[in-house]
């Protein structure tokens, strides 16, 4: 439902600046029509009790039609808020005065956006976490009634794959919680300082159990400098990188993980593959929960679209930023910058890790 715009003859007050003076000119306007029309009923020869009551009736009439253009946009608060009680966030406030109901109107049109944009993420989140859900609890349900009706037997192959599809649900599950506990701000920093190296390599050696056909690389520069931030959660950020470019990078691929201090404090971590990269104009709507650059790739061969979404509020929480780049000639480059302090202890010499 939207709520209709009122014409502008029916709020002839809207060019005022403000409440104040349109509530000045509606008295100015209705002693001036009694003043008025009270002297041309006399004049008429009416008696002054018949003026009187004449001049005040004109009077309530000038200051209802007055009136009623400045509370219009209240009206058509009501009418929206009661919409929005039955679910619907289309309806908008018509907000073309400048005077304070002006401005409520204009924050109340923002408010209703963003309740549309929060109901829509809110329905889009339930679909896909369903969908996701549900394709390992339906791998699973089909192995078990194997196993019951004795089609299939307990043997480690069957057991293995029943414990992939368990591990995946667990992390789904944990991805879904760490988000939550991100957006909702509940999720405090445990700032400290670091040495940056032993992290990075941590997030490659994970990765190389499941990619053993891509080449990595690390660079740490300088090889042994410390940032003050949360190691865990950069550590999360940088496996949730590490594995998006593994789960693009071709055959033989390499994958090179930089960790650069930046002179003035703070650091920038970067992860590039050799992938096909990703469409300029995707490059930001790949930090969306579900959201997949690849949409022919299915959820089994990818992640559930978390892992960028959740590193991006990581970044965010402490204070940085995350951005894609292009990784010449081609492929793909993660790029998150971390403030915080420095400490260096050592020359800036690259250290690569086979």
């Amino acid at each position: 439902m939207h709520v209709k715009r009122p014409r502008t003859p029916e709020r002839p007050l809207d060019p005022l600046p403000t409440l104040k003076l349109k509530i000045s000119v509606i008295i100015l306007a209705a002693v001036a029509v009694t003043v008025g029309v009270f002297f041309v009923g006399l004049k008429a020869g009416l008696w002054p009790s018949v003026a009187g009551v004449l001049s005040g009736l004109v009077a309530l009439a000038v200051v209802w039609v007055l009136a009623r253009g400045l509370t219009s946009p209240l009206r058509e608060m009501v009418a929206a808020t009661e919409a929005m009680a039955r679910g619907d966030f289309t309806a908008r406030v018509t907000a073309i005065s400048h005077d304070e109901i002006g401005t409520l109107a204009h924050a109340f049109n923002q408010m209703a956006a963003e309740l549309a944009e929060t109901d829509r993420l809110r329905r889009d989140l339930v679909a896909n976490v369903s969908h996701e859900l549900r394709t390992p609890i339906t791998a699973l349900q089909a192995v078990l009634e194997n196993l019951v009706d004795g089609v299939g037997k307990a043997d480690p192959e069957t057991l293995s794959t029943m414990l992939a599809q368990v591990e995946r649900l667990g992390r789904l599950v944990q991805q879904l919680l760490d988000l939550s506990r991100l957006e909702s701000g509940t999720l405090p920093l445990d700032r400290d300082l670091f040495e940056v190296r032993p992290m990075i390599e941590h997030a490659i050696r994970e990765s190389q159990l499941h990619a053993p056909d891509v080449y990595f690389a690390a660079e740490v520069v300088p090889r042994d400098f410390r940032l003050e931030a949360d190691a865990e959660r950069l550590h999360q950020v940088v496996a949730n990188f590490v594995e998006n470019a593994v789960r693009h990078s071709p055959p033989k691929g390499r994958v090179c993980v930089r960790a650069i201090a930046a002179p003035d404090g703070g650091a920038r971590l970067e992860v590039s593959d050799e992938g096909p990269g990703i469409p300029d104009g995707e490059a930001t709507r790949v930090f969306e929960r579900f959201y997949r650059a690849d949409s022919a790739r299915s959820s089994s061969d990818g992640g559930a679209g978390l892992g960028l979404a959740i590193a991006r509020w990581i970044v965010e929480l402490h204070g940085g930023d995350i951005r894609v780049a292009r990784n010449e000639p081609h492929g793909c480059r993660m790029v998150a910058t971390i403030p915080g302090r420095v400490e260096l202890s050592a020359l800036p010499t690259p250290e690569l890790i086979n």
